[in-house]
């Protein structure tokens, strides 16, 4: 490991807490997957289990920042673990729905229930602006858990589908519900590194969405969900047009990959100049890598366009996460990064069905043009919000002010 990256790991118990993450993050990748995966073997309705998956992802980007307010206000520890129970439940409710041939309407309210799964990746997140607040380990710290994103969602759907196909319909579900305990339990056992608690009568109260910053980004990234969403659905189509429907893992996967790959080098960088800047070379690269695929005609051309696309979004996302904790106090700093994991979340549930109304009317080159529509949007939002991202929040609990401190401390 490259010395940046070995460094995050001299400050005791952050091995443990960045190992219980990435355990708890891997359901997020194959819950989704698996649902559909289980419900079509079982029954052979594909319209219902992509339902149940938009049903799991649209009640966790509703629920998923209440949540995090509520941890920014009490703790990890007093409001994962509940908020956990209540998913787990759920999910046992739907396997065991599914397996008995329960009415559709039992399996719908169990999805539902699916969604109180907390956002993993935002409760690391703020552990290491914690320790790193204020000095250049932080963009480190960010760049590492953009990279650790992207490993779950090129091994999570690839063992939930495995599992699911090769062994019994709900193992794929099962074993995500295992990793989530495993996972949650794990992180709030470890309280020397979680963030201290800002209750409201102190902080006062309100959504971090008051950020006029926050929602630009929010907003943005709801568009730039939308591309995830539909260049996903649209490539299965497109390899399956083809003849080649197995193909379209490994292209997705290479899709992921190049991100990995771009966050993983962007974390060894020290950038310079303002973050919003970045930002919005980043939303707009984005953008334009889409405009390709509108051209391409066959499957190594389509891989090779998705692998130079997916270089921008890693480093994108990193400066989002700098960005939130601009534009967010910090005692909502939790909920401002669960916010913008939601606008993705929306955004993918939005794609996916855009996406396959145009592949049913017009095939799948032709569904190319969401994601391209999707890029343009996002880069439309981001230069019309550009100002406000240029203003950052006052009293967000002085990120710049404390740098001097923080960075004798942990790196000199």
């Amino acid at each position: 490991m490259p010395s940046p990256y070995r460094a995050l790991f001299a400050e005791p118990g952050t091995k443990a807490f960045s190992a219980a993450g990435f355990l708890g993050r891997l359901p997020l990748s194959m819950m989704g997957i698996g649902v559909v995966t289980m419900i079509s073997q079982l029954t052979g309705r594909y319209g219902l289990a992509g339902a149940l998956s938009a049903t799991i992802a649209l009640s966790a980007a509703a629920i998923g920042p209440r949540i995090s307010r509520l941890v920014d206000q009490y703790g990890q520890r007093r409001i994962l673990r509940p908020a956990t129970l209540v998913a787990l439940v759920a999910a046992a409710g739907l396997l065991l729905a599914a397996h008995l041939g329960g009415p559709d309407w039992t399996l719908f309210l169990c999805a539902a229930g699916i969604g109180s799964v907390p956002s993993l990746g935002a409760m690391i997140r703020s552990r290491w602006a914690a320790l790193y607040r204020g000095t250049p380990r932080l963009h480190t710290a960010y760049s590492f858990e953009s990279v650790v994103d992207e490993v779950c969602f090129i091994v999570g759907p690839i063992v939930s589908i495995g599992l699911s196909t090769a062994w019994f319909p709900e193992a794929g579900p099962l074993l995500a519900g295992c990793f989530l305990a495993a996972g949650v339990f794990w992180l709030t056992a470890q309280r020397a590194t979680e963030p201290e608690p800002h209750p409201r009568e102190r902080h006062g109260g309100g959504s971090a969405l008051r950020s006029p910053g926050l929602r630009v980004l929010v907003a943005t990234f709801t568009a730039t969900g939308a591309i995830f969403g539909s260049v996903d659905v649209v490539t299965v189509a497109f390899a399956d047009e083809r003849g080649h429907k197995a193909i379209a893992s490994v292209v997705l996967a290479l899709y992921a990959a190049s991100s990995c790959v771009s966050g993983a080098v962007f974390g060894l960088l020290r950038v310079a100049g303002a973050p919003e800047r970045r930002w919005l070379l980043g939303v707009t690269a984005m953008a334009v890598s889409m405009i390709p695929l509108l051209l391409v005609g066959n499957l190594p051309l389509l891989a090779v366009a998705l692998f130079v696309a997916g270089l921008s979004i890693a480093p994108t996302m990193i400066t989002t996460m700098s960005l939130i904790e601009e534009h967010v106090p910090r005692a909502r700093l939790t909920e401002g990064m669960t916010w913008v994991s939601t606008g993705l979340a929306v955004g993918v549930a939005l794609g996916s069905a855009v996406a396959g109304w145009v592949i049913d009317a017009a095939g799948a080159r032709a569904g190319y043009g969401v994601p391209a529509v999707s890029g343009a949007v996002a880069a439309a939002v981001g230069f019309l919000g550009y100002r406000r991202l240029r203003r950052p929040a006052a009293g967000r609990g002085g990120t710049v002010e404390q740098h001097n401190e923080r960075e004798e401390r942990h790196l000199a």
